[in-house]
């Protein structure tokens, strides 16, 4: 029996994070002092490095482009085993440049992708309350970041 997905922990600074993903809503960071988005948050701004950044969680559009990806063969987490293959994407948003973030491509191991392809988040829901922000590739929409 192969054991269960591991699940994300919730903790003050990602609460809000994984609230907005449960209403497949995608929310990121934004620092209040300079006003950049952060993934993930931290304690010191990637951007500023102000240690009080102060995070604000803000909704934004999904959109993206293919920064590169990769197509996982053998699962490094044994509640993954039963899912391989599946393909990673690492994206960088529209919102701002640099700002990237990495998931599932829900379309599937085999689905032929190219850098610079426009993806827009979807959610994989894993329980009651609980989605997964991932990407699936967008149709005849272009992507500027």
């Amino acid at each position: 029996m192969t054991p269960a997905r591991p699940l994300p922990v919730l903790d003050d600074r990602s609460a809000d994070y994984w609230a907005a993903a449960a209403r497949h809503v995608l929310a990121l960071a934004r620092c209040t002092e300079c006003d950049k988005f952060a993934v993930p948050p931290d304690e010191i701004c990637p951007h500023c490095g102000t240690s009080t950044p102060a995070f604000r969680f803000e909704e934004v559009s999904g959109w993206g482009t293919v920064r590169s990806w990769t197509v996982v063969h053998r699962a490094s987490l044994l509640g993954f085993a039963d899912q391989v293959p599946y393909l990673l994407v690492d994206v960088e948003l529209a919102e701002q440049r640099g700002l990237r973030m990495i998931g599932r491509l829900l379309d599937g191991p085999e689905t032929v992708v190219r850098t610079g392809d426009a993806v827009q988040v979807a959610f994989e829901d894993l329980a009651a309350e609980l989605a997964v922000p991932a990407f699936v590739l967008a149709t005849g929409r272009g992507v500027s970041a």
